[in-house]
């Protein structure tokens, strides 16, 4: 990868790709966060409060990370938390469990819809692919992480211009009709908190970052990296609304509308993609933070220990798949996204903006 790209557009990239399956991967995240507010609504709330909270914390983050050199969420809420570090973590973990769950559950649910293939099927193909991406290490990840964005970015275009070829009038008039319920700047709101969070959990992207501007450059442009292919999957859908709304799989479900079998196939194998990316940055992030520890005591993490925790963390969120994926949106995914607020982003906007101002001059690598 050339060092321009590092620099400015692989911390997005690779944001993009932990959040996607438990972000828009299914289609049900948009529904519960933006369409039931109307197309318009849900528009507005994608575009609006949720890609500039993306981009405003992403850019503070990354220019903390710059300052202090903390590429691992432990050390990076040592530094903005103090002793309170540790409550991050307890809501990472919640998170990490809660993603793997809905993302355990998808894998699941595409594999028995599309394929006829059994549930645990999923769940355990998506076990066997994390393990191997966490035991190859970050070097493998990122250019997977990265890789892969592009190949979902030219996916979901040619979703978007398929369902704007057959849905086109139904979704011009969803639009058209104005609709925008309130709640949509909150829920939006929400949203942007929630993707956040996870923030912390792909610093080891941002390690190519030297200067402020880049760290800045490269935070302002995550919001639209991320949100963009969400964008296109609300438009899509509009054209289904109100109907879509109690669809547990969305994306299953204009899949089979549009009709092609080859398309859906494609689709699908894609979309397993983007949940093995998930599975694999937030796992990554943890054991990250569990090789800091070893560094701290000169030690190294023992190569065999990074895909154990990624199979005993995969157990723990099976269990949790068994809810549903409808419910675990709808529930653990409000829940959480309030707590992060006081967790992550109001410190970090607060007391680390403060914390750069007074320790950032001796920033590594200049300040401009």
């Amino acid at each position: 990868m050339t060092s321009w790209f590092r620099r400015y557009l692989l911390p997005g990239f690779v944001f993009q790709s932990i959040i996607i399956a438990g972000g828009y991967g299914t289609g049900r995240e948009l529904v519960e966060f933006f369409l039931r507010f109307g197309p318009l609504g849900g528009l507005l709330g994608m575009a609006l409060p949720s890609t500039i909270l993306v981009s405003i914390t992403a850019m503070a983050s990354f220019e903390f990370v710059r300052v202090f050199g903390t590429y691992d969420y432990r050390t990076f809420f040592q530094r903005l938390l103090g002793r309170g570090w540790f409550v991050y973590e307890i809501g990472y973990l919640a998170a990490v469990l809660l993603i793997l769950a809905v993302i355990g559950s998808a894998a699941g649910t595409f594999l028995l819809e599309t394929f006829g293939l059994p549930y645990a099927a999923g769940v355990v193909g998506l076990l066997v692919t994390v393990g191997f991406l966490v035991f190859k290490g970050t070097d493998a990840i990122e250019r997977f992480l990265s890789g892969w964005s592009f190949v979902l970015y030219g996916v979901y275009l040619v979703f978007f211009a398929w369902s704007i070829g057959a849905f086109g009038d139904a979704i011009g008039a969803a639009f058209a009709s104005g609709e925008a319920r309130e709640g949509w700047v909150l829920s939006g709101f929400r949203y942007g908190v929630l993707q956040v969070s996870l923030v912390p959990a792909m610093l080891f992207a941002t390690r190519h970052i030297r200067r402020r501007r880049e760290a800045l450059w490269a935070g302002a442009l995550t919001g639209p990296i991320a949100i963009i292919p969400g964008v296109l999957f609300l438009v899509a859908m509009a054209g289904q609304y109100p109907g879509i709304v109690d669809r547990p799989v969305p994306a299953n479900y204009l899949l089979e509308l549009l009709g092609s079998r080859g398309f859906q196939i494609a689709f699908q194998v894609v979309l397993f993609g983007t949940l093995i990316e998930s599975g694999t940055g937030v796992i990554h992030a943890f054991n990250e933070r569990v090789a800091g520890v070893f560094a701290a005591r000169r030690a190294h993490m023992p190569p065999a220990l990074r895909p154990a925790v990624a199979v005993l963390l995969l157990i723990l969120a099976s269990l949790l798949s068994r809810f549903g994926i409808i419910d675990l949106i709808a529930t653990g995914y409000g829940a959480l996204s309030w707590a992060f607020l006081f967790i992550f982003v109001l410190p970090l906007l607060t007391i680390g903006m403060y914390r750069l101002y007074r320790g950032g001059a001796g920033g590594r690598g200049g300040s401009a």
